[in-house]
């Protein structure tokens, strides 16, 4: 606490730190008991002026579950949670929120076409959302579903505050609507009679609705994003949202009455809520709007809205004027990124190049996916993913670079002393002083990269400090000074790489989780959660620590031959026809004894995943109702894992145990093929259990 009489020179240092004190009370003698803001923080005393940290609210959208999740999020995603595990490294109070948009037309009619309940729909798809962010080692602080009761809630007083002020109103609307999308088009907006946004075909929509007056707010959004630059990023998303208000913004139809799942209009029950005007309540919602608690306090404005640059009109223009409406502050930055193309083109079902990211986990790993997807992209502008490039990358970066310093520093110290770190020499000469400058410099440049969101930058002056290491290896040339009586200058040099190694290791971990975790263990070092941006300084390694060389932890992935395009294509849709695993021989006929023998049961996957270096099999946790059973079948060329969870199938329960590719296998399921190759699992209703006999 800052005690008053010290009001002049808390004044001056506030001012330095570039906080802003509001007008009404910067006149007045007793202006430092009030409430300050900061672009990063704030604080409220009575007693004084209490300087806290700083602080960072960032969201990524809540994603759709219309289908499981693509590559094409897992981009987004990662980036948020490597910015919100950088921010919390440098010492700031983070919160990070992501979640799913489940309600609308669309959901509704995916879930009809299933024979589900809308809610047993979405639940099934979250929860696969959920699963793989575990898989992607995503840490956020809430996922907030609109399904939730609180999101009700926060939705309903939403509308009826911007109703009851009088900027929403009743109307009879008719006009062009994408159920694809959830958006409504005046007809000059329509490309060909097309949705502008996706290009499929828009309905028709002639019925009774509310609408948000967004014209009357116009020109104030307008001003707004001229005097806050910072607001939509990049510039040229700034720049598409300026020409698309000056064009003129029609009042936003924000209800509906042809279909009912959705969050009913608190004052006209006939009503459900438009599924934009829904989904944007939910970065207040987290805060647990519309209560004006603690934080909503702290938190509010968000410091960054993540997003695509498909919705940014949703997130730069419909919802500042919500908040506008609601009269909060509107967020400091939405940042639109580009799109991450599949071999040029943009990933899409219907055209068959979706990337399902845990096929890629299996295969890869999860450190070289979110390294590719931030090193590979300048962040805002569009990335072509490709698995030639993903591999290129990996082996290029991950296993050359990194892996090699890594292997190579350990086994040399271990070579020349045992593996203990060493006692450096008092004065550093000048090519130990460059190395020392580089890596002290490192974690200061990090941190302005991604102030600026520049990730992609952030990665590459790591690997600048990788590089230069690897060049101080060659320069220094460990194993000449080793054939000198002298030790004291190869003790010099082992400890400039280990400490070099350990600044890596606390400045990657932000990107590369586990990476991070494996190099610190490797090195001997322990605490690394206690670790903040104020350890990235040279001199902290400790003389005398026991390293504890591992396995490389990027073995270079050796191919054969250039896979073409499709190939990736094939591997994350795992659909396409191969042979059946295991054919019966034809023509041979059996007693009704020798089928008995056969005890047929009803099981339910609970889990399906990959197995590493094995393209067609899946390894499957089923339940057979008296227990749990592990089955490795040959079916991923023709079903993804995440299609499989929740199936009812048909299995023998008394196939004798095998094991395949030293997995094991306790049974074996039924199947149906195709002429051409096609391969269908015997599947049951849901309504018959776990367990159940075949007759």
């Amino acid at each position: 606490m800052v005690p008053l009489s010290n009001q002049y020179e808390v004044a001056c240092e506030l001012q330095q730190r570039n906080w802003v004190v509001p007008r009404e009370l910067s006149s007045r003698p007793e202006w430092m008991m009030g409430l300050f803001y900061c672009r990063d923080l704030f604080c409220r005393s009575t007693k004084g002026v209490r300087l806290v940290s700083e602080r960072f609210y960032l969201t990524t959208p809540i994603y759709y579950p219309s289908d499981h999740l693509h590559i094409g999020h897992a981009y987004t995603t990662t980036v948020a949670d490597s910015l919100a595990r950088w921010h919390r490294f440098a010492g700031r109070d983070v919160y990070f929120v992501t979640g799913s948009d489940e309600h609308g037309q669309k959901i509704q009619r995916a879930a009809l076409a299933k024979g589900v309940s809308p809610q047993a729909y979405v639940d099934e798809i979250v929860a696969s959302f959920k699963g793989l962010w575990e898989k992607m080692n995503i840490e956020y602080d809430d996922f907030v579903r609109t399904t939730d009761d609180r999101h009700h809630r926060a939705v309903q007083a939403v509308f009826q505050k911007i109703y009851d002020q009088g900027d929403i109103y009743k109307s009879s609307y008719e006009g062009w609507y994408c159920t694809p999308c959830e958006t409504f088009w005046v007809e000059s907006r329509l490309e060909d009679g097309h949705c502008p946004d996706c290009k499929r075909p828009v309905e028709l929509v002639e019925e009774e609705s509310y609408f948000f007056r967004l014209s009357k707010y116009a020109p104030r959004l307008l001003e707004y994003i001229e005097e806050h630059p910072e607001f939509i990023q990049p510039e040229t998303r700034r720049n598409e949202m300026v020409n698309f208000i000056k064009s003129g913004l029609e009042d936003l139809c924000v209800s509906r009455t042809t279909f009912d799942w959705g969050i009913p209009v608190p004052i006209d029950e006939k009503h459900v809520v438009y599924v934009w005007f829904d989904a944007l309540t939910n970065y207040l919602t987290a805060l647990g709007y519309p209560e004006q608690g603690e934080l909503m306090e702290k938190w509010w404005p968000a410091d960054l809205h993540l997003v695509g640059k498909e919705i940014m009109r949703f997130h730069t223009i419909i919802w500042p004027i919500m908040l506008m409406a609601l009269d909060l502050p509107l967020p400091k930055t939405v940042f639109g990124h580009g799109w991450l193309l599949f071999d040029s083109d943009k990933m899409s079902k219907s055209k068959g190049n979706v990337v399902d990211p845990l096929v890629l986990i299996a295969e890869f790993g999860v450190d070289p996916i979110r390294y590719f997807l931030m090193r590979e992209v300048s962040f805002g502008q569009d990335g072509n993913f490709s698995r030639k490039a993903l591999i290129e990358r990996t082996n290029a970066d991950l296993a050359n670079d990194l892996g090699n310093l890594l292997n190579r520093t350990l086994s040399m110290l271990d070579r020349y002393f045992s593996g203990i770190v060493p006692e450096p020499a008092a004065s550093p000469n000048a090519i130990d002083q460059a190395l020392i400058d580089h890596a002290n410099s490192l974690g200061d440049a990090v941190d302005a990269s991604l102030r600026q969101y520049k990730l992609n930058d952030a990665l590459v002056k790591i690997w600048q400090l990788i590089g230069r290491a690897n060049k101080y290896v060659d320069e220094r040339a460990p194993w000449n000074l080793a054939k000198l009586d002298d030790k004291s200058e190869l003790a010099s040099v082992m400890y400039n790489l280990v400490e070099t190694l350990r600044i890596v290791a606390l400045t990657i971990k932000p990107f590369l989780p586990e990476t991070g975790e494996k190099m610190w263990q490797q090195l001997g070092l322990t605490d690394l959660a206690a670790k903040s941006l104020s350890d990235v300084k040279w001199g902290l390694l400790p003389a005398g620590t026991k390293t504890a060389k591992g396995d490389p932890m990027f073995p270079r992935i050796e191919v054969e031959k250039e896979e073409p395009a499709k190939e990736t294509q094939k591997k994350a849709e795992a659909k396409k026809p191969a042979a059946p695993v295991q054919e019966k021989p034809e023509g041979v006929v059996i007693g009704i004894e020798d089928f008995l023998k056969c005890e047929l049961v009803v099981a339910e996957i609970m889990e399906a995943d990959p197995i590493k270096g094995a393209d067609k099999l899946l390894k499957l946790q089923v339940d057979i109702g008296s227990e749990k059973r592990q089955i490795v079948a040959g079916i991923a060329q023709h079903y993804a894992p995440r299609d499989l969870v929740g199936r009812r199938i048909i299995v023998v329960k008394n196939l004798k145990p095998a094991k395949l590719r030293g997995e094991l296998s306790e049974g074996m399921l039924l199947a149906a093929t195709s002429p051409e190759g096609t391969l269908e699992l015997v599947s049951v209703s849901q309504a018959i259990p776990a367990g159940s006999r075949v007759k």
